[in-house]
């Protein structure tokens, strides 16, 4: 696979000092002109004004010049070329996707190469692995994202928006959820990029990484100390990808979820794709998903929001 990792994006949003004080206090880095840092991943988010919150642009990690070639060749084949969508100069590929707007940019860049974390160690049946109590109620100071995994972006056409990530671009499909949803990936991540059937194009949520549960447990229990508004959903744990999961909302209406253990694909050839229909895809165990999760609260603003332009 010449892609290689979801680099970075840019989210719209009317409020931006106010989205930016969430996304401090969820735990990445402020870098300098509202954009923001994981651990792992270096600049991952950007914050721009727009009337509407949205997702502006997705940055995809490419490993060369052939690759942007051959994309370049394929948004042609699928009548989706550059001359009216976006360009191609040296390292950099821009195209824009029809039906959202979103700015796709695929850009030559290292592979993303991380640490190892050392296993926590967990106590089962007939197995001892810790003495003493465990180390993650010991854990002290802010939950610090390692990398920017994946996006859920809201399409009026998903047909379209699929054949524009996965026959132009080159993300592969991992699974499906009925006729209304697409988990892609141009990692060996599960997905860096769900596209769903919605009533507007809009963002519904970017995911981050983290160690393990109870840092996914810690981060959220300190977003909500003094926000309680903050909490949509969690904790729970996935059956597409099987991440544990945990949902918070920002100023703007995004959803912001901080995530582990998430499935990995490294042989292509060994996975093959399914199709999860209702809950099923959304949650194995965990309570079960609110409508606001479902249908953001906001949906009727944002498309009264389009169709007033």
């Amino acid at each position: 696979m010449g892609l290689h990792r979801l680099s970075s994006v840019v989210i719209g949003v009317p409020n931006v000092a106010e989205t930016a004080a969430f996304y401090t206090d969820f735990g990445l880095t402020p870098t300098g002109g509202r954009t923001f840092a994981t651990t792992d991943g270096g600049d991952q988010l950007r914050l721009v004004e727009t009337p509407r919150r949205r997702l502006v642009e997705i940055h995809i990690g490419a490993d060369d010049r052939d690759d942007l070639g051959r994309i370049t060749q394929r948004l042609t084949e699928e009548g989706l070329g550059l001359e009216h969508s976006g360009e191609h100069t040296g390292d950099r590929l821009t195209a824009i996707e029809p039906v959202t707007g979103t700015r796709a940019v695929v850009e030559v860049r290292p592979r993303l190469v991380q640490d190892a974390v050392p296993a926590t160690p967990y106590n089962g049946p007939g197995r001892i692995e810790r003495v003493g109590r465990a180390p993650g109620v010991g854990r002290v100071g802010r939950v610090r994202p390692r990398k920017l995994g994946h996006v859920v972006l809201g399409t009026t056409d998903l047909p379209t928006t699929e054949r524009f990530f996965r026959h132009a671009l080159g993300f592969r499909l991992s699974d499906r959820i009925g006729q209304v949803g697409a988990f892609l990936r141009c990692s060996t991540d599960h997905h860096n990029l769900l596209v769903l059937e919605a009533p507007v194009a809009f963002l519904h949520h970017t995911s981050w990484q983290v160690d393990d549960i109870d840092e996914v447990g810690r981060g959220a229990s300190a977003m909500l100390a003094d926000h309680p508004e903050r909490h949509i959903w969690g904790l729970g744990r996935h059956h597409a990808g099987s991440n544990f999961f945990w949902y918070l909302k920002d100023p703007a209406g995004n959803f912001s979820e901080y995530y582990s253990d998430l499935d990995t694909i490294g042989d292509e050839q060994a996975w093959t794709p399914e199709n999860f229909e209702g809950a099923k895809g959304l949650f194995n165990w965990g309570p079960p998903p609110p409508p606001s999760f479902l249908a953001p609260d906001d949906l009727g603003t944002l498309m009264a929001g389009v169709h007033g332009r």
